[in-house]
C-alpha cells in the first residue's frame, strides 16, 4: 500500500490499570472509525509512569508478552482489520523485566515483540532500576499495511538506533514515549527541550527517508508534567500533525509511503553512505594516544 492512515492515541494515565487498558482500547476503537489502519500508543500506556521512583512494589505491574493485556488488544485489533503497536512492562521471567512494544497485526495475530534498548537513569526516570536492556536487537514488522521500525522512548535520542532500523527495511518508525517537564521548570528550557526532541526524531526521518511517528503522554505525575505534543513528520522531516501539549487527542494522519522514493533518489544519504570508514562507531569514545 502507498497511502496509509496512522492514529496516534496520545493520553494520560491513572494508577488502576484496567482503567487505563479500557480507555485505551476505546481510543482505538475511536482512531478505526476515524479510518486509522495502524494505530500507536504511548510508552507504558497501562500505568502511571512509575519509574519516578525505585519502588520494588511496582514490579507487581508487568505482565508476560503475550498476555493478558494482548490479549485485549489482539480482539480489537481482528475486530476492526487494525494494526496495533503497544508499550507494555514485560514480566519475562521471575526477577527479569524489560521495556516492551509488542506489534499486533490487522487480523488480530501478534508478530512479536521489542525491547527498548537504551536504558535511561536521571531524577525522576529511574528505569535502570526496573529494566534490562533489549536482547533482541532491532526489529521490524511486517504488518498488513507497513513494513514498520518500533524504538521506544529513550531509543529516539540514538541516530543509530535509527539508521540500523531503517536498514532493515522500516517503511515507518514509530517511537512510544513518556516525556515531560519537572513542573518546577522555567518555560525557556521547557520549549528548548521539547524543541530538541522533536527537532532530533525528525532529523531521523531525513536522514533515513521515511515518516517518524512519535506517541507522547500528557498529564501530571509526581512532579513531572508531561509534554504530549505527538507528532507525525514525513520523510523529509515535515510536520505533517502535531498533538497540544496538555490535552488528550486521538487522531488519524495519512501518509504516504511512496514519498521516500523521492527523498531518497533526490538526496541520496544512503547511496553515499561511507560505510567502509564507520568502524569506529562501536568504540564508545575515541582518545587521540
Amino acid at each position: 500500500m502507498s497511502k496509509v492512515n496512522i492514529g496516534t492515541v496520545q493520553m494520560s494515565c491513572v494508577a488502576d490499570k484496567a482503567v487505563n487498558l479500557q480507555r485505551a482500547l476505546e481510543k482505538i476503537k475511536e482512531a478505526a472509525e476515524k479510518g486509522a489502519q495502524i494505530v500507536c500508543l504511548q510508552e507504558l500506556f497501562t500505568s502511571l509512569y512509575f519509574c519516578d521512583e525505585e519502588n520494588y512494589d511496582n514490579f507487581a505491574l508487568a505482565e508476560s508478552i503475550p498476555g493478558p493485556s494482548t490479549d485485549a488488544l489482539s480482539k480489537i485489533a481482528a475486530e476492526h482489520n487494525i494494526v496495533i503497536i503497544a508499550s507494555l512492562f514485560e514480566k519475562r521471567t521471575q526477577g527479569l523485566y524489560h521495556n516492551t512494544t509488542a506489534v499486533i497485526d490487522a487480523d488480530g495475530s501478534y508478530l512479536g515483540k521489542y525491547r527498548k534498548m537504551h536504558i535511561p537513569d536521571d531524577p525522576g526516570f529511574y528505569e535502570k532500576f526496573y529494566f534490562t536492556p533489549g536482547d533482541l536487537g532491532y526489529k521490524v514488522f511486517k504488518t498488513r499495511f507497513a513494513t514498520v521500525g518500533v524504538l521506544i522512548c529513550w531509543d529516539q535520542w540514538y541516530p543509530e538506533a535509527a539508521r540500523i532500523t531503517a536498514l532493515m527495511g522500516a517503511e515507518v518508525l514509530f517511537y512510544p514515549t513518556a516525556i515531560g517537564w519537572a513542573i518546577t521548570q522555567d518555560a525557556g528550557t521547557n520549549t528548548e527541550q521539547y524543541n530538541a526532541w522533536q527537532t532530533i526524531q525528525r532529523s531521523h526521518a531525513v536522514a533515513n527517508g521515511i515518516p517518524v511517528v512519535s506517541i507522547n503522554r500528557v498529564g501530571e505525575e509526581a512532579g513531572v508534567r508531561f509534554w504530549g505534543g505527538s507528532f507525525i513528520s514525513n520523510g523529509f522531516g515535515s510536520l505533517l500533525y502535531q498533538a497540544p501539549h496538555d490535552e488528550e487527542e486521538t487522531q488519524v494522519t495519512q501518509i504516504d509511503l511512496n514519498q521516500s522514493d523521492y527523498y531518497r533518489s533526490h538526496w541520496p544519504f544512503l547511496r553515499d553512505r561511507r560505510i567502509d570508514s564507520y568502524n569506529l562507531i562501536t568504540k564508545r569514545f575515541i582518545d587521540e594516544d
